[in-house]
């Protein structure tokens, strides 16, 4: 995927959905060259789950949640319980960060085409908080707001980790 923030259409869809992969672009790019050590290795004293394949993790399991479970209305397939709800970030030290990459790449690319026949003020099947129904369009706004957050935090991983900064 090239890694772009220009929309290539004035339309509001595009713009949404270029950010989106722009910032998920982002998180990939900020986790390339990492060694399979660094990847798991939690470097924020206060944070033991923040690790590079914790947060690539975290971020492949809230868009499935948001999209295919809150939006679609599918059965969820997180690995989180109610007894340890960040559990996606503790086995992803079990996985290759290689791995986990390519399991977000590839529902990326499921999720865009799934979602790409919905108008943006489409409600989502299941309520949220409150029972409220949010819409396509503030989730894919969500979504981006989520992994660009979660970029800020890869980016202190990343120079804590091996002093890489920049993308």
């Amino acid at each position: 995927m090239t890694r772009t923030d220009m929309p290539t259409a004035p339309d509001e869809r595009t713009h949404l959905t270029t950010f989106l992969d722009y910032v998920r672009a982002t998180a990939a790019a900020k986790c390339e060259g990492l060694s399979a050590e660094d990847a798991r290795r939690a470097p924020l004293p206060h944070s033991p789950l923040m690790t590079a394949a914790g947060v690539v993790s975290h971020l492949r399991w809230v868009e499935h949640h948001w999209l295919d479970v809150v939006f679609l209305g599918g059965e969820s397939r997180a690995p989180w319980t109610d007894e340890d709800p960040d559990r996606e970030m503790r086995i992803a030290v079990d996985v290759p960060l290689p791995q986990l990459l390519a399991d977000y790449a590839e529902q990326a690319d499921r999720l865009r085409r799934l979602v790409a026949g919905h108008d943006l003020d489409a409600e989502a099947v299941r309520p949220v908080r409150g029972g409220a129904r949010v819409t396509l369009r503030w989730i894919l706004l969500h979504l981006i707001e989520e992994t660009a957050r979660h970029n800020g935090h890869l980016d202190a991983i990343r120079e804590l980790t091996d002093g890489r900064t920049g993308y």
